[in-house]
């Protein structure tokens, strides 16, 4: 203890000031000590984050690089995979496909099945079986109706266009001969587009499509273990499909304990909760989508056959199936619609091309928006460029899908930006930032130029 001599007016004395500063100093250098001592660590544990992150980035490098190199093994063993699982991969498909359709039925017949047993589990279990046979039913009448209807009138359409398409060009070439009677150049010009449009046509379903078509077909049936093998696929499928149906809420939770296991509760949070809009997005497109073609095949149908269009059934699908694209799928359907049309009578082509128009126009602005919603939240721009994107790596199943998953992607990277500014105390929406100049870095306010609308005085 430090004694201290004081005066009257109960300063320290001078005798004692010495001893304070001194113990003051000592103080400044053991806290001068331990700063050092804790930059030291500091410094130590940088090099040594540093050092595992320039390990590990050079280990990723090589590892990247050796798939790169390996490529072809890589995707090699990977179909291999894909084949051994491809039962399971076709159940779980259709199982996700079929289960609005399960849902549907099990809510309606729920209640009356409830009242004739009087037992909640056993009502349950029955009504799900109930819901999982409706969905199967429908889903093979579909099919058999497709195999039985339509598919021998498509195939009769096609070799009956293929047998009459040099008559056809004939036709149409003696019809624009008549219409340009006084103008023979622009006759000659289309004379000749025509003919030679009409050839690479020809030939390509005599030299490509029809030989292919033969070679599969011969492939097919010459490869019996094949067939077999994609028979017993397709029923185990169907096996898998029932099984998911029915666990459905056990599988769902079995993937929440794995992930609470995993994950802190804040984590698998976020992570349950991206993979329910996840499945929010691809079933409401998918589901929707699918009703919206069959309308508009339906409705294509019915129209065309009002207006006597040759080969309806042929154009109906057509136009039904490519509607499923978004945004490019209108444009890809019509046009060969139109040209099988054009050929058989011209004057219908034309017909064609405005009812087509009006089609896309009541599915644009009535019957999509009312089945689809805004299902997945994304521009016009993101759309074309899922599709591009998407369609160029997967062909045609990339443009079925590409939209949603873009979607998905645009979802989390939005939630993740929106979590990172707010941590950050910067504003969150989009407006605030289009005519931002800068951030101030003390208020973390947004500045603007006095001539914006969003200067803040």
């Amino acid at each position: 203890m430090i004694l201290r001599k004081t005066k009257g007016d109960g300063n320290v004395s001078e005798e004692q000031m010495p001893i304070e500063e001194a113990v003051k100093e000592e103080g400044k250098e053991e806290k001068t000590e331990k700063k050092k001592i804790n930059f030291m660590e500091i410094s130590v544990k940088q090099v040594t984050m540093l050092s595992v992150a320039f390990f590990l980035t050079f280990c990723c490098c090589i590892l990247f690089f050796f798939l790169i190199y390996r490529y072809n093994g890589l995707a090699d063993y990977w179909a291999k995979i894909a084949f051994i699982l491809q039962p399971v991969t076709i159940g779980i498909v259709l199982a996700y496909l079929l289960n609005p359709i399960v849902n549907a039925i099990e809510s309606r017949v729920k209640k009356p099945i409830k009242k004739f047993l009087k037992n909640d589990k056993r009502a349950k279990s029955l009504s799900r079986m109930v819901g999982i046979a409706g969905a199967w039913l429908f889903f093979i009448l579909i099919i058999a109706i497709l195999v039985a209807m339509i598919l021998p009138s498509i195939t009769e359409s096609i070799f009956s266009m293929i047998k009459t398409l040099p008559q056809e060009v004939d036709n149409l070439m003696d019809w624009i001969n008549k219409l340009l009677d006084d103008d023979t150049e622009i006759a000659t010009i289309l004379n000749e587009a025509i003919l030679r449009g009409s050839e690479f046509f020809e030939n390509w379903f005599k030299n490509t499509f029809l030989p292919q078509t033969e070679r599969y077909i011969a492939s097919i049936t010459s490869g019996v273990f094949a067939g077999v093998k994609l028979i017993i696929n397709c029923f185990v499928g169907f096996i898998i499909s029932v099984y998911v149906l029915t666990s459905k809420e056990k599988f769902a939770g079995q993937a929440k304990k794995i992930t609470y296991a995993l994950f802190k509760p804040g984590n698998a949070n976020v992570i349950i909760d991206t993979v329910r809009k996840s499945h929010e997005i691809f079933g409401g497109f998918i589901s929707g989508k699918l009703l919206d073609s069959l309308i508009i095949g339906i409705l294509s149908y019915i129209c065309l056959s009002v207006m006597k269009m040759p080969y309806t059934l042929l154009v109906s699908v057509i136009v039904g199936v490519t509607n499923i694209i978004p945004f490019f799928g209108p444009f890809i359907g019509a046009i060969p619609s139109f040209l099988i049309i054009v050929l058989q009578d011209p004057i219908q082509g034309l017909y064609f091309l405005i009812f087509i128009l009006v089609l896309q126009q009541v599915d644009g602005n009535i019957i999509g928006p009312k089945i689809l919603g805004d299902s997945t939240g994304l521009s016009s721009f993101w759309v074309v460029f899922a599709i591009t994107f998407f369609g160029g790596v997967w062909g045609f199943p990339g443009m079925l899908i590409g939209v949603p998953l873009t979607a998905v992607c645009y979802y989390v990277a939005s939630r993740l930006l929106t979590y990172r500014l707010h941590k950050k105390g910067i504003p969150e929406d989009t407006e605030s930032y289009v005519k931002l100049q800068k951030i101030d870095k003390k208020t973390n306010k947004p500045v603007y130029e006095k001539n914006d609308v969003f200067f803040d005085n």
